[in-house]
């Protein structure tokens, strides 16, 4: 079996802001598993936050034995964004030498459409309300916010977009006396949920917290491995395949968090189709779907996912599984 690692730009349709940043650009790394009779290939960003660059990923992928199996890979990288692309990859090419579907491999029931949430990029409280005005028909908007300032924007985008179910992610960038001063305010304008409100390693000021708006952890939960730490600090459990380092530990995870008692989020990096497609079979029956990446994007891949009013859809095999 041939690995191939190679990069790949997207352009964004916007800029994108969140409390850590701007980017234009969506940059990811494209893996391509072949056996000379078909192809699996999968998909990563790497993650700053998470010590990871496109060099670095590159550097494991290319590591890797040309007869890598799933099964081994675990033995062979840690859970990230290396991971996540290679495991996703040999499901693909799983599929295509069976003649069947990724999730009947699985032993998962054949997936359906979910709505998911659509996010509003860090901004003024004016340029807030304009962006949830445009979006004021979709279901399910996600608000990034994380900074001082943030009750104006929050009565912004509740002004722009009166009906949306509102979530929150404040990327680490409040602290646990922030979120319990914007809780009330939280509850009146009908926010649903906070991902990540306090930095990871500063967490536990969470126990003991009166919730009245269900924590979701991101930042602190990346494996199965993060469960025993999360304990009376959150309610949800967010799950993205470049901190779970592939569908396999993502399922896994799914259903431990499941059973602990914890609701499920599924959420993304800003990337292409070909990196939310395998997230689409994670995100069946999920409290909360976030797989807008390429809705932020100006371009796409060929057999792109597809997007309507009932959420996002499972991928066509053209694209991968």
């Amino acid at each position: 079996m041939r690995i191939e690692v190679s990069r790949d730009v997207f352009r964004l349709a916007q800029v994108f802001t969140i409390s850590r940043g701007s980017r234009t650009e969506a940059n990811v790394l494209t893996v391509t598993l072949t056996d000379g009779a078909h192809r699996g290939w999968g998909e990563c960003v790497p993650y700053a936050r998470y010590d990871e660059t496109l060099d670095s990923v590159t550097v494991q992928i290319e590591a890797l034995p040309a007869d890598i199996t799933r099964a081994a890979l675990y033995d062979l990288l840690p859970a990230g964004a290396a991971r996540n692309a290679v495991d996703c990859a040999l499901w693909d090419l799983e599929a295509k030498r069976a003649g069947k579907r990724v999730w009947e491999l699985a032993g998962l029931p054949a997936p359906g459409p979910e709505i998911t949430a659509y996010t509003l990029s860090l901004d003024t409280p004016e340029k807030m309300r304009e962006q949830a005005a445009e979006h004021a028909h979709r279901p399910l908007l996600k608000i990034k916010l994380g900074t001082p300032d943030d009750m104006p924007r929050l009565e912004a985008v509740r002004a722009g977009a009166p009906d949306a179910r509102i979530i929150v992610d404040a990327n680490e960038g409040w602290s646990a006396a922030v979120y319990s001063d914007l809780a009330p305010h939280l509850v009146r304008l009908g926010v649903q949920l906070v991902e990540q409100p306090l930095p990871a390693g500063e967490d536990d000021a969470l126990i003991g917290l009166d919730r009245p708006v269900p924590v979701c952890a991101d930042e602190s939960c990346h494996d199965r491995a993060s469960l025993p730490n999360l304990k009376g600090k959150y309610d949800v459990i967010n799950i993205k395949l470049d901190k779970a380092g592939g569908l396999t530990e993502a399922l896994a995870l799914r259903s431990e968090g499941l059973a602990l008692g914890y609701d499920v989020m599924v959420g993304c990096m800003v990337g292409s189709s070909l990196a939310m497609a395998p997230a689409t079979l994670l995100a069946q029956g999920a409290l909360i779907t976030d797989l807008d990446g390429p809705l932020l994007l100006a371009e796409d891949r060929d057999s792109a996912l597809i997007f309507d009013e009932k959420g996002v859809h499972p991928p066509q095999a053209g694209l991968w599984g």
